[in-house]
């Protein structure tokens, strides 16, 4: 199975509603419940093995450090949870990666907005 191929694609946002499902409903972590933590990609390997979890925390730099440590230490349960909903051949090793991109998206609108405030004003 190649890395974007259609059966890729589906077991990939399928794992994704999934754990965002178990992390919004079964982790009662305080760490992860106090800022708003969001899966915004999973992927997993061709042969099922590994996954890769990019999370997304609205909050301090300090709630999404705290978020990301309570996840791994629920990644056994989250990975049991996967295991019991998704048949699959293999329940991947969970890895959980902070994806910093929402807030570099709106960092460069604020740097964009400004220099366009700039512009108008001269």
């Amino acid at each position: 199975m190649r890395k974007n191929s259609i059966k890729n694609t589906r077991i990939n946002m399928e794992v994704q509603r999934e754990m965002s499902e178990i992390i919004r409903t079964e982790i009662k972590d305080p760490r992860v419940h106090d800022a708003m933590v969001t899966v915004v990609a999973v992927d997993v390997t061709p042969d099922l093995k590994y996954c890769k979890a990019y999370i997304s925390v609205l909050g301090s730099e300090e709630a999404a450090r705290h978020a990301i440590e309570g996840l791994k230490s629920a990644v056994g349960y989250v990975r049991r949870e996967l295991a019991k909903r998704i048949n699959l051949r293999n329940t991947p090793e969970i890895t959980f990666v902070q994806d910093q991109s929402i807030e570099y998206g709106v960092n460069m609108s604020k740097l964009i907005d400004e220099v366009t405030k700039d512009l108008k004003d001269e």
